[in-house]
Protein backbone atom coordinates (compact mmCIF):
# COMPACT_ATOMS: atom_id res chain seq x y z
CA UNK A 1 0.00 0.00 0.00
CA UNK A 2 1.39 2.78 -1.08
CA UNK A 3 1.86 6.13 1.68
CA UNK A 4 0.24 9.20 1.33
CA UNK A 5 1.98 12.26 0.13
CA UNK A 6 2.71 14.92 3.02
CA UNK A 7 1.56 17.75 0.71
CA UNK A 8 -2.30 17.57 -0.43
CA UNK A 9 -2.68 20.84 -1.78
CA UNK A 10 -0.80 22.84 -4.41
CA UNK A 11 -1.96 26.14 -5.50
CA UNK A 12 1.09 27.25 -8.78
CA UNK A 13 1.63 30.44 -9.75
CA UNK A 14 -2.11 31.66 -9.59
CA UNK A 15 -3.55 34.45 -11.06
CA UNK A 16 -6.85 36.41 -11.15
CA UNK A 17 -7.92 39.07 -13.40
CA UNK A 18 -10.99 41.02 -12.91
CA UNK A 19 -11.65 43.18 -15.58
CA UNK A 20 -8.20 44.20 -15.70
CA UNK A 21 -7.58 44.40 -12.03
CA UNK A 22 -5.37 42.32 -10.75
CA UNK A 23 -6.57 40.55 -7.57
CA UNK A 24 -3.72 37.69 -7.44
CA UNK A 25 -0.20 37.82 -9.06
CA UNK A 26 1.02 34.46 -9.15
CA UNK A 27 0.57 33.27 -5.59
CA UNK A 28 2.03 29.88 -4.75
CA UNK A 29 0.54 28.03 -1.50
CA UNK A 30 1.29 24.55 -0.25
CA UNK A 31 -0.87 22.88 2.32
CA UNK A 32 0.94 19.79 4.38
CA UNK A 33 -1.97 17.08 5.80
CA UNK A 34 -3.09 17.62 9.12
CA UNK A 35 -2.44 21.38 9.10
CA UNK A 36 -3.89 24.53 10.57
CA UNK A 37 -2.88 27.01 8.01
CA UNK A 38 -3.90 31.14 8.70
CA UNK A 39 -3.67 32.74 5.79
CA UNK A 40 -3.80 36.64 6.94
CA UNK A 41 -3.55 40.37 4.91
CA UNK A 42 -4.70 43.82 4.56
CA UNK A 43 -8.27 44.35 3.22
CA UNK A 44 -8.00 43.80 -0.58
CA UNK A 45 -4.71 41.25 -0.42
CA UNK A 46 -6.54 38.40 -2.50
CA UNK A 47 -7.27 36.14 0.84
CA UNK A 48 -10.89 35.27 0.12
CA UNK A 49 -10.16 35.21 -3.55
CA UNK A 50 -7.21 31.99 -3.11
CA UNK A 51 -10.04 30.58 -1.14
CA UNK A 52 -12.55 31.02 -4.08
CA UNK A 53 -10.12 29.53 -6.32
CA UNK A 54 -9.38 26.72 -4.53
CA UNK A 55 -12.98 25.50 -4.02
CA UNK A 56 -13.81 26.77 -7.74
CA UNK A 57 -15.91 30.01 -7.33
CA UNK A 58 -13.43 31.68 -9.14
CA UNK A 59 -11.83 30.67 -11.87
CA UNK A 60 -7.97 31.85 -12.10
CA UNK A 61 -6.65 33.72 -15.09
CA UNK A 62 -3.48 31.40 -15.11
CA UNK A 63 -1.63 28.66 -12.81
CA UNK A 64 -3.02 25.69 -11.05
CA UNK A 65 -4.44 23.83 -8.15
CA UNK A 66 -3.42 20.32 -7.39
CA UNK A 67 -5.54 18.43 -4.97
CA UNK A 68 -3.60 14.94 -3.94
CA UNK A 69 -7.22 13.17 -3.53
CA UNK A 70 -7.49 9.52 -2.06
CA UNK A 71 -7.47 8.33 -5.98
CA UNK A 72 -4.55 10.53 -6.73
CA UNK A 73 -3.44 13.82 -7.83
CA UNK A 74 -6.36 16.08 -9.47
CA UNK A 75 -6.37 19.63 -11.45
CA UNK A 76 -9.08 21.24 -9.62
CA UNK A 77 -8.32 24.68 -12.02
CA UNK A 78 -10.97 24.18 -14.25
CA UNK A 79 -13.56 21.92 -12.11
CA UNK A 80 -17.37 23.20 -10.77
CA UNK A 81 -17.45 23.90 -7.51
CA UNK A 82 -19.84 20.72 -7.13
CA UNK A 83 -17.02 18.35 -8.37
CA UNK A 84 -14.22 20.18 -5.97
CA UNK A 85 -16.39 19.37 -2.97
CA UNK A 86 -17.09 15.94 -3.83
CA UNK A 87 -13.74 15.19 -4.15
CA UNK A 88 -13.16 16.64 -1.00
CA UNK A 89 -12.49 20.31 -0.33
CA UNK A 90 -15.60 22.24 1.84
CA UNK A 91 -16.07 26.00 1.98
CA UNK A 92 -17.32 27.55 4.88
CA UNK A 93 -18.32 30.88 4.09
CA UNK A 94 -18.51 34.33 6.61
CA UNK A 95 -22.80 34.19 7.06
CA UNK A 96 -23.45 30.51 8.59
CA UNK A 97 -25.88 28.59 5.92
CA UNK A 98 -28.16 26.09 8.09
CA UNK A 99 -31.72 25.22 8.09
CA UNK A 100 -33.05 27.45 10.71
CA UNK A 101 -36.05 25.28 11.54
CA UNK A 102 -34.43 22.24 11.46
CA UNK A 103 -33.00 20.98 15.00
CA UNK A 104 -29.20 20.99 15.25
CA UNK A 105 -29.54 17.29 15.25
CA UNK A 106 -31.76 17.37 11.71
CA UNK A 107 -28.98 19.81 10.28
CA UNK A 108 -26.30 17.33 10.64
CA UNK A 109 -28.36 14.32 9.57
CA UNK A 110 -29.41 16.05 6.50
CA UNK A 111 -25.59 16.31 5.50
CA UNK A 112 -24.62 13.17 6.19
CA UNK A 113 -26.87 11.87 3.72
CA UNK A 114 -27.20 14.61 1.02
CA UNK A 115 -27.73 12.88 -2.11
CA UNK A 116 -31.54 12.08 -0.83
CA UNK A 117 -34.04 15.09 -1.12
CA UNK A 118 -35.11 16.90 2.32
CA UNK A 119 -38.34 14.96 2.63
CA UNK A 120 -36.39 11.66 2.21
CA UNK A 121 -33.80 12.38 4.66
CA UNK A 122 -36.11 13.49 7.35
CA UNK A 123 -38.33 10.51 7.10
CA UNK A 124 -36.27 7.98 6.58
CA UNK A 125 -35.10 5.60 9.15
CA UNK A 126 -31.33 6.30 11.12
CA UNK A 127 -29.45 3.27 11.19
CA UNK A 128 -27.68 2.91 14.43
CA UNK A 129 -24.46 3.90 12.79
CA UNK A 130 -26.07 7.01 11.24
CA UNK A 131 -27.22 8.07 14.65
CA UNK A 132 -23.79 7.62 16.43
CA UNK A 133 -22.15 9.29 13.49
CA UNK A 134 -24.41 11.96 13.91
CA UNK A 135 -24.13 12.00 18.23
CA UNK A 136 -20.41 11.80 17.65
CA UNK A 137 -20.23 14.85 15.33
CA UNK A 138 -22.50 16.77 17.96
CA UNK A 139 -20.15 16.08 20.79
CA UNK A 140 -16.97 17.22 18.27
CA UNK A 141 -18.88 20.89 17.93
CA UNK A 142 -19.84 21.03 21.81
CA UNK A 143 -23.80 20.79 20.83
CA UNK A 144 -24.78 17.51 22.10
CA UNK A 145 -26.80 19.25 24.61
CA UNK A 146 -28.49 21.14 22.36
CA UNK A 147 -29.29 18.40 19.77
CA UNK A 148 -33.30 19.03 19.74
CA UNK A 149 -33.05 22.65 19.38
CA UNK A 150 -34.42 24.33 16.04
CA UNK A 151 -31.20 25.47 14.81
CA UNK A 152 -32.47 29.18 14.09
CA UNK A 153 -32.28 29.60 17.83
CA UNK A 154 -28.45 28.90 18.40
CA UNK A 155 -26.61 31.93 19.12
CA UNK A 156 -24.20 33.00 16.22
CA UNK A 157 -21.13 31.40 17.76
CA UNK A 158 -23.25 28.38 17.79
CA UNK A 159 -24.80 28.36 14.02
CA UNK A 160 -21.00 28.37 13.22
CA UNK A 161 -19.78 25.61 15.23
CA UNK A 162 -23.04 24.01 13.49
CA UNK A 163 -22.19 24.67 10.14
CA UNK A 164 -18.75 23.37 10.86
CA UNK A 165 -20.57 20.34 11.52
CA UNK A 166 -22.21 19.67 8.41
CA UNK A 167 -19.42 20.49 6.24
CA UNK A 168 -17.05 17.90 8.51
CA UNK A 169 -20.60 15.49 7.80
CA UNK A 170 -19.35 15.25 4.48
CA UNK A 171 -15.93 14.51 5.14
CA UNK A 172 -13.63 17.06 3.42
CA UNK A 173 -9.87 16.41 3.26
CA UNK A 174 -9.80 20.23 3.38
CA UNK A 175 -11.43 23.01 4.90
CA UNK A 176 -11.65 26.45 3.93
CA UNK A 177 -12.84 28.64 6.32
CA UNK A 178 -13.34 32.55 5.41
CA UNK A 179 -13.33 34.73 9.23
CA UNK A 180 -14.98 31.98 11.44
CA UNK A 181 -14.74 34.15 14.22
CA UNK A 182 -16.30 37.22 13.26
CA UNK A 183 -19.01 38.87 15.81
CA UNK A 184 -18.08 36.04 18.59
CA UNK A 185 -17.49 36.98 22.04
CA UNK A 186 -14.00 35.82 23.67
CA UNK A 187 -15.33 32.61 24.98
CA UNK A 188 -16.71 31.34 21.90
CA UNK A 189 -13.72 32.85 19.85
CA UNK A 190 -11.52 30.50 22.21
CA UNK A 191 -13.91 27.44 21.34
CA UNK A 192 -13.80 27.94 18.05
CA UNK A 193 -9.96 28.07 17.61
CA UNK A 194 -9.78 24.48 20.36
CA UNK A 195 -12.36 23.21 17.48
CA UNK A 196 -10.34 23.53 14.76
CA UNK A 197 -7.05 22.42 16.20
CA UNK A 198 -9.02 19.24 17.05
CA UNK A 199 -10.33 19.01 13.46
CA UNK A 200 -6.81 19.52 12.36
CA UNK A 201 -5.98 15.98 13.85
CA UNK A 202 -7.23 14.30 10.94
CA UNK A 203 -8.16 17.42 8.39
CA UNK A 204 -6.06 20.00 6.59
CA UNK A 205 -7.76 23.58 7.07
CA UNK A 206 -6.94 27.26 5.33
CA UNK A 207 -8.45 29.92 7.73
CA UNK A 208 -8.44 33.26 6.56
CA UNK A 209 -8.81 35.76 9.62
CA UNK A 210 -8.42 39.38 10.59
CA UNK A 211 -8.43 38.84 14.33
CA UNK A 212 -4.75 38.84 15.40
CA UNK A 213 -4.87 37.82 18.48
CA UNK A 214 -6.97 35.01 17.16
CA UNK A 215 -4.48 33.74 14.83
CA UNK A 216 -1.55 34.46 17.71
CA UNK A 217 -3.52 32.42 20.27
CA UNK A 218 -3.91 29.12 17.80
CA UNK A 219 -1.71 29.85 14.61
CA UNK A 220 1.18 27.24 13.55
CA UNK A 221 2.50 28.47 10.20
CA UNK A 222 1.02 31.88 8.73
CA UNK A 223 0.78 32.87 5.15
CA UNK A 224 0.87 36.47 4.34
CA UNK A 225 -0.58 38.08 1.34
CA UNK A 226 -0.41 41.51 0.67
CA UNK A 227 -1.64 42.98 -3.20
CA UNK A 228 -1.84 39.25 -4.57
CA UNK A 229 1.27 38.15 -3.84
CA UNK A 230 2.75 35.89 -1.16
CA UNK A 231 4.54 38.35 1.16
CA UNK A 232 5.77 35.94 4.04
CA UNK A 233 5.64 32.66 5.46
CA UNK A 234 6.34 30.78 8.45
CA UNK A 235 5.86 30.59 12.35
CA UNK A 236 3.45 33.69 14.09
CA UNK A 237 6.88 34.83 15.68
CA UNK A 238 8.56 34.83 12.75
CA UNK A 239 5.25 36.70 10.56
CA UNK A 240 5.56 39.31 13.82
CA UNK A 241 9.27 40.24 13.64
CA UNK A 242 8.88 40.91 9.77
CA UNK A 243 9.73 44.68 9.30
CA UNK A 244 7.85 43.99 5.88
CA UNK A 245 4.46 42.80 7.32
CA UNK A 246 4.66 45.22 10.01
CA UNK A 247 4.77 47.90 7.23
CA UNK A 248 1.69 46.68 5.07
CA UNK A 249 -0.36 44.67 8.06
CA UNK A 250 0.47 45.00 12.04
CA UNK A 251 1.70 47.89 12.11
CA UNK A 252 -0.98 49.71 10.52
CA UNK A 253 -3.14 47.68 12.66
CA UNK A 254 -1.33 48.44 15.72
CA UNK A 255 -1.33 51.96 14.94
CA UNK A 256 -5.09 52.14 14.42
CA UNK A 257 -5.54 50.20 17.99
CA UNK A 258 -3.53 52.72 19.46
CA UNK A 259 -5.23 55.38 17.75
CA UNK A 260 -8.50 54.44 18.95
CA UNK A 261 -7.08 53.61 22.31
CA UNK A 262 -5.93 57.48 22.81
CA UNK A 263 -9.35 58.88 21.31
Amino acid sequence: MSKKPSVILQCEDISVSFDGYKAIQGMNLTLERGELRFLIGPNGAGKTTMLDVICGKTRSTSGSVIYNSSDGPVDVTKKKEHQIAGLGIGRKFQAPSIFPTLTVFENLEIAMRQRRSVFATLFARLTAEDRERVEQQLVMIGLQDKAPWRAGGLSHGEKQWLEIGIMLMQEPSVLLLDEPVAGMTDKETDKTGELLKEIAKLRTIVVVEHDMEFVRNFASKVTVMHEGKLLKEGAMDEIQSDDRVAEVYLGKRRNADASRSTA
